[in-house]
């Protein structure tokens, strides 16, 4: 079988509330009039039952099939339990498979990753960026404050030029 490409990856971070869900919505449609092909997930640390219990492809899963797909008409999802225990395949490279066609990979949450960031901060936020303390491999924050932080800041109300920064750090352009 041959390897598929994996897409260019960057995530968006930051606490709750402050625009995460917004600035990457913002960021599909202005890359996507550009002729990208831009492909996001959603990273939670909560525990969510992402299928429906009660419903076939729930109780095939339920059953011990080791993944499960449904396709429709307009759309298709897979269901593959992540081994928590055993880390040994790299979850994201996973998923990127899925999405090799695309250009990027736009990849909302996720502190913890080794891929590159970019955080989203805005002062009705209680605490400060993360890049501030807590996490100094952010490679800039979003924001339209600017003394939030004092390392690079791109401006949250410019999203040509954040997508035009997106594309320089994660795909060389």
């Amino acid at each position: 079988m041959a390897e598929t490409s994996l897409p260019a990856r960057i995530h968006i971070v930051g606490r709750r509330n402050a625009g995460k869900t917004t600035l990457v919505c913002d960021l599909v449609r202005e890359l996507s009039s550009r002729g990208l092909e831009v492909a996001t997930i959603k990273h939670t640390h909560h525990h969510h039952e992402l299928d429906t219990p009660g419903k076939d492809s729930w109780k095939h899963r339920d059953a011990g099939a080791c993944g499960v797909g449904i396709l429709s008409p307009q759309m298709m999802a897979a269901f593959v339990p992540a081994d928590r225990e055993e880390q040994v395949v790299d979850e994201y490279a996973q998923l990127s498979r899925l999405f090799g066609h695309c250009d990027l990979l736009l990849v909302e949450g996720d502190l913890h990753t080794s891929a590159k960031k970019i955080e989203v901060w805005r002062d009705s936020v209680d605490e400060p960026p993360y890049a501030c303390s807590e996490q100094h491999d952010i490679l800039a924050v979003i924001s339209d404050t600017e003394d939030c932080f004092s390392g690079l800041i791109w401006a949250r109300h410019d999203i040509k030029a954040i997508a035009d920064q997106v594309l320089k750090e994660v795909v060389g352009d």
